[in-house]
């Protein structure tokens, strides 16, 4: 999924704003429910602007703390909340390690966004780890399964999680199906060749479970490479012509990347995909949102432009519901390097330097 990249200067670049906590993660133990004395209410509908801010229990417990414009240390959702954003994004993994992502991870972070009065999108990797266009892995409790077998896991494990937020009077407005299912998910299984029907099996599966808890909750299929038309197009239509069931397309966007000793340019990327939106509405009748998008963190004006600009064009489209920012909280690499797929302290498209927000969200502000 991500381009996560390993620095050789990672170490100083994380130590400026995180010392390391002898209690986490492994040790991690959710925090105890506070709930608000008077709930927020959280406004659904409209255009979203979202962050995925997955990694904040962990990158806590590792010893980061967040801090305002002014200086003023300040709690991550808050602070998002703050910047602009008003929903967040939460992955689900089914048995990670540590515990992080884990459903009882996700309640955690759930709970501050609705205390907050943000809404949320729930996204189910279906993995114990990351699930990606390259790395769709099943997890280690569900090796072996045959694909029926599958889909009654992926049908309990969804069930589950959203019972739980539900139980803890949580709303949900979005929930992912699988993350970026570009070959289908829980492979080999699951795996889109040259139909989508077993796929369809698996995916089906999870959207009736999600509609079983949160019956208006939207289902969303997500895709990475929103840049790329043809490739989209052909996901989707293997996807209506085996009837999977979905409500909205997703999309990734990651407009720039480093080659040649420079910067591609973003903008061709990213008109390319405002481009594909409009078709894949036309094509399939089903509104889109853009997941995740993600800029360099050591180009932070560049970066302004580009956000600034998505916000702006996303916007006109009428059938496009909103645009998420990928752990915009990390600060982690502060100068170009190779490809290295780890974790948040590697990570080099958030969008903080020093704990703090850099000029790249002042078009959240607006």
């Amino acid at each position: 999924m991500k381009r996560i990249f390993i620095s050789l200067l990672m170490a100083a670049a994380a130590l400026t704003a995180c010392e390391k906590n002898p209690y986490g993660p492994t040790n991690h133990t959710p925090e105890p429910d506070k709930p608000s004395e008077k709930p927020v209410e959280i406004v659904k509908g409209g255009f979203a602007e979202g962050a995925d801010i997955s990694w904040v229990t962990q990158m806590e417990a590792e010893g980061c703390r967040f801090y305002d414009t002014a200086g003023q240390e300040t709690e991550c959702t808050a602070l998002m909340k703050e910047i602009g954003f008003d929903a967040v994004r939460l992955r689900v993994w089914a048995d990670p390690e540590g515990g992080w992502c884990g459903k009882d991870d996700v309640l955690v972070k759930a709970k501050r966004a609705r205390d907050l009065g943000m809404r949320i999108m729930i996204d189910f990797h279906y993995s114990d780890t990351w699930a990606d266009p390259s790395n769709q892995k099943t997890p280690a409790a569900w090796a072996g399964l045959n694909l029926h077998e599958l889909a009654s896991e992926v049908e309990a494990h969804t069930k589950e999680t959203l019972k739980l937020l539900k139980d803890n009077s949580i709303d949900v407005e979005w929930v992912q199906v699988g993350n970026e299912t570009n070959s289908g998910m829980l492979h080999p299984a699951g795996k889109i060749t040259g139909s989508a029907d077993d796929f369809a099996v698996l995916a089906n599966k999870g959207y009736e479970a999600v509609k079983s808890i949160y019956p208006e909750a939207k289902v969303i299929i997500h895709r990475s490479e929103g840049h790329k038309e043809n490739e989209c197009k052909w996901l989707f239509t293997h996807l209506k012509n085996s009837n999977v069931k979905y409500d909205i397309i997703g999309l990734s966007l990651y407009p720039v990347w480093w080659e040649n000793n420079g910067w591609c340019d973003w903008k061709p990327n990213v008109d390319a995909c405002l481009s594909n939106i409009k078709a894949l509405v036309s094509t399939f009748s089903k509104p889109v949102m853009i997941c995740e998008i993600g800029m360099p963190v050591w180009e932070p004006q560049m970066s302004k432009d580009a956000v600034k600009y998505i916000l702006e064009e996303t916007r006109k489209i009428e059938d496009c519901h909103g645009v998420f920012y990928w752990e915009p909280q990390t600060d982690g690499v502060w100068k170009p390097s190779s490809y290295n797929a780890l974790g948040w302290n590697a990570y080099d498209k958030g969008a903080f330097k020093n704990g703090r927000p850099t000029i790249a969200l002042d078009p959240f502000k607006d």
